[in-house]
């Protein structure tokens, strides 16, 4: 990558905090006034914050990841490659000629562009359509591309919770409820830990800045049950048990862990 300057003025953090933010490069005069003082771009980016053009970011951010994590579309791009490339290799072996394979090839491509095309679509509207919050007393999901369903759980009704960090730094946030409390999973897809049929869990999927937002639920779900102290040693062993899974606490702590 060519580093970017002017004035002997690097532009590289001013350009990439930009583009990360709003998704745009910035503009002439934000970049006279970085020029000027390099300190001020902790200003540009708490201003940039407030920017509509944050809140479209983080949408096309998200559905971005629910399309490779969620609706695996480039697992089924590989698989429909093979399936293809088997489709020639066979008509080849049969005894046809290249055009013959190239015509049997062309006669699956609709289904592969309507199979891809379907799910990228289910991404991008469940991405744009997906809203988390979390309170001091609970946690709101607003889910849903055509009907809209909003789910509220108090934060004393959650019995844990875990986190699937990625390197990127976007994660996943399973929530683990109390006894007696179940949500359908067909009211929660995909907003819902995988593999988890017969009591469905709700699941902030692809959050930015994951590990940011565990340590704001641990400590709002400590302080609305009334236990303070355990909020760090909670996020510690969050850190250190990498392959520990979420389960109901025995014992009064925060209800941080690690997920797969």
């Amino acid at each position: 990558m060519v580093s970017q300057s002017i004035g002997g003025v690097t532009l590289d953090h001013l350009v990439r905090a930009s583009m990360a933010v709003r998704g745009v490069r910035p503009t002439a005069t934000e970049v006279l006034v970085y020029q000027a003082a390099p300190a001020s771009l902790e200003g540009m980016v708490r201003a940039w914050l407030d920017d509509p053009r944050f809140g479209e970011t983080v949408r096309d951010q998200h559905a971005e990841r629910l399309a490779l994590r969620t609706f695996h579309v480039r697992k089924v791009a590989i698989y429909f490659a093979i399936i293809l490339v088997l489709r020639a290799v066979n008509v080849l072996a049969d005894g046809g000629g290249l055009s013959s394979a190239l015509i049997a090839v062309a006669w699956l491509l609709p289904l592969v562009v309507f199979a891809l095309g379907t799910l990228l679509a289910l991404a991008w509207m469940t991405g744009r359509t997906a809203m988390y919050t979390i309170t001091d007393r609970r946690v709101i999901m607003r889910i849903g591309i055509v009907l809209t369903l909003t789910f509220n759980l108090p934060l004393r009704r959650i019995a844990s919770a875990g986190l699937r960090l990625d390197a990127d730094g976007m994660g996943d946030i399973p929530l683990s409820l109390a006894a007696g409390e179940r949500i359908g999973l067909l009211h929660l897809w995909p907003h819902s830990r995988p593999w988890r049929w017969a009591r469905a869990e709700p699941m902030l999927r692809s959050v930015a800045d994951a590990r940011r937002v565990a340590e704001i639920l641990t400590e709002a779900w400590s302080i609305a049950n009334g236990r303070t102290e355990p909020v760090r040693a909670a996020q510690a062993d969050a850190q250190r048990d990498a392959g520990a899974v979420p389960a109901t606490p025995a014992h009064p702590r925060a209800p941080l862990a690690a997920a797969h």
